[in-house]
């Protein structure tokens, strides 16, 4: 894999040739233990410190080799890119009871939630308080260089005294120069925390009365869809960190994800994640992604001496593209790519940790990753790179053959629908297993979608497996078609997918914090005892098992959580 530490240097730079920035920099996750500023140091890196387990180095390319060499680095991984998903009901959701002062009258009050994706419009009224002033406590924009917070080595912190500033004069952006450029992370807000006053409070948010913390996150070359983990990584720590500073409960909310992983929960980027839902008075909310019926994900059980030909269609001008294959390394499994032309690599031998062919002028690469101490599976990774054009379109095969199979399963997984469209895809898709990254993060709030007019699953929605009763994703689901927000640049519009699913239930655990914490009714009410109770109040249509891989423990319910909420606390289910 990739981030194994027994990888050398020159084949990280054949897979990742992206990877490298101004003057051959390029930056890695680590897990260490010890003085990691120290090692830092030695290697010239800059380091931005996560946790006392967690670190990004910023570090040039001569000098990663060494730093394997450092007790302190335990494991190393470089960063995945990431996708926003947008495709362009509080009632539905029962959250407008919850709201009304004759009901608990919970608005989100005294509560932060943080939006960690493509910015935000700050100067739309939706996010700003009566007398004109803004509701965004801080914001991070990861793309305007000039005044970092703090500990992180880019972008510009701007804070509400600034945000002000700027809403007062006639020309904002000169001084708060962030611009939400995509809209989506405006969309998103609105669902959270829009307080409805661009239309006299009528096309309100979940939690209208909420601080904000904002993280624009930055993006990798001209195309702003795309960001790093590394990215989403700092910004979960700063959100963190400022929610700390002014002593205010966070639900943070991430509407991006990636197929690059083995989709269990077991990279460093969400281990970390995880790490912090378990720190302060928190809770952080995921997408499950679009992929459900993009045929991005093919999986089988391959027999002893068995052979599966795994036919995949690439579209026009694709310039590069993975195929990310997991498997039992117990089982040996080889593989053979077939182009359009019917060219093929031959054969490509297990033992042979990288190799690299041309087949109409496409560079393929096959790497053979190892297990790590961090998980047990194999990793093959593919590689597809036009040459001198696009990646040669139409449909191409990869042969897998069982030499030597005990168990037998493997799954592959193409990128993401914003990456590579739905014309890239398998031929025989397995809709199962098409969560996407970080939304596989063990304690994280998975969310996915349904169409809350038709009580039907949205069938876009990212699916969990069955393969591990105990992992099994996403929690619940949220509406996700045709809804009504806030629009970068003023008034509204409506957006469909799991991106405006997944603050729902952000605003949702906002609301729940400000009745437990700020209220003083429950003061254990964040991380995992949010997700229980939304778990356990969700509305599960009939005839259908609970849990499941769709609709997790069902639709969110706020009135039916909130109900359990005092039942449980009027018996002291928040101490027993």
């Amino acid at each position: 894999m990739i981030h194994s530490p027994f990888i050398p240097i020159d084949q990280l730079t054949r897979f990742e040739s992206d990877v490298s920035s101004d003057e051959d920099l390029m930056e890695v996750i680590v897990k260490y233990s010890g003085d990691v500023m120290a090692v830092g140091a030695a290697l010239g890196a800059f380091v931005e410190i996560l946790d006392p387990n967690y670190a990004i180095l910023t570090i040039t390319l001569g000098n990663l080799e060494r730093l394997y060499t450092y007790d302190e680095i335990e494991y190393v991984e470089l960063p995945k890119n990431l996708t926003y998903f947008l495709r362009e009901e509080l009632n539905n959701s029962c959250i407008s009871p919850v709201q009304r002062p004759t009901s608990f009258g919970l608005t989100g009050n005294g509560v932060a939630i943080g939006i960690i994706d493509s910015g935000i419009d700050y100067t739309h009224a939706d996010f700003q308080n009566p007398d004109g002033t803004t509701r965004i406590l801080f914001l991070w924009d990861q793309t305007v260089d000039g005044n970092p917070p703090e500990g992180f080595r880019n972008g510009s912190e701007f804070t509400k005294a600034q945000i002000d500033e700027a809403l007062a004069s006639d020309s904002p952006y000169e001084y708060v120069p962030s611009i939400d450029m995509a809209g989506h992370g405006t969309a998103v807000a609105g669902v959270a925390a829009g307080n409805g006053r661009s239309s006299d409070a009528v096309e309100k948010g979940v939690a209208p009365n909420a601080s904000l913390i904002i993280v624009k996150l930055g993006h990798t070359g001209s195309n702003t869809s795309f960001t790093r983990t590394t990215e989403i990584m700092r910004a979960v720590k700063y959100i963190s960190d400022k929610a700390q500073q002014v002593n205010m409960p966070v639900v943070m909310n991430i509407s991006y994800g990636t197929n690059n992983g083995s989709h269990d929960g077991n990279s460093l980027f969400e281990s970390y994640i995880d790490s912090v839902s378990d720190r302060w008075r928190s809770c952080i909310c995921v997408a499950s992604g679009n992929e459900g019926t993009a045929g991005h994900h093919y999986s089988n059980f391959l027999l002893q001496g068995a052979v599966d030909t795994v036919e995949f269609s690439i579209s026009d001008n694709i310039p590069r593209l993975y195929m990310t294959i997991w498997k039992d390394f117990v089982d040996t499994m080889t593989f053979e790519i077939i182009s359009p032309s019917g060219r093929s690599t031959g054969e490509i031998s297990p033992l042979q940790r990288v190799t690299r062919f041309t087949l109409d002028d496409v560079l393929v690469a096959v790497l053979y990753g190892q297990p790590t101490h961090y998980n047990s599976l194999q990793e093959i990774y593919i590689l597809f790179r036009g040459v001198s054009k696009p990646i040669s379109a139409g449909l191409w095969s990869l042969v897998v053959r069982g030499n030597d199979i005990t168990g037998g399963l493997f799954d592959i997984w193409l990128p993401t629908l914003e990456e590579v469209t739905q014309y890239t895809s398998f031929l025989r898709p397995i809709i199962l297993n098409t969560i996407t990254i970080p939304a596989t993060a063990n304690r994280v709030i998975s969310v996915g979608g349904y169409n809350s007019s038709l009580n039907s699953i949205a069938d876009f929605s990212g699916q969990g497996t069955l393969r591990n009763l105990n992992f099994m994703k996403p929690d619940l689901v949220a509406p996700a078609v045709n809804i009504l927000t806030t629009r970068a640049g003023g008034g509204y519009d409506r957006f469909t997918g799991t991106s405006v699913a997944a603050p729902f239930v952000t605003g949702s655990a906002a609301l729940m914090m400000e009745w437990g914490l700020i209220q003083g009714n429950d003061p254990l009410l964040y991380g995992q005892r949010i997700k229980a109770f939304l778990w356990k109040g969700a509305e599960r249509p009939p005839l259908l098992t609970f849990r499941n891989p769709v609709w997790g423990y069902g639709a969110l319910n706020l009135c039916d959580t909130m109900d359990l909420l005092v039942d449980y606390n009027q018996t002291g289910g928040a101490f027993s």
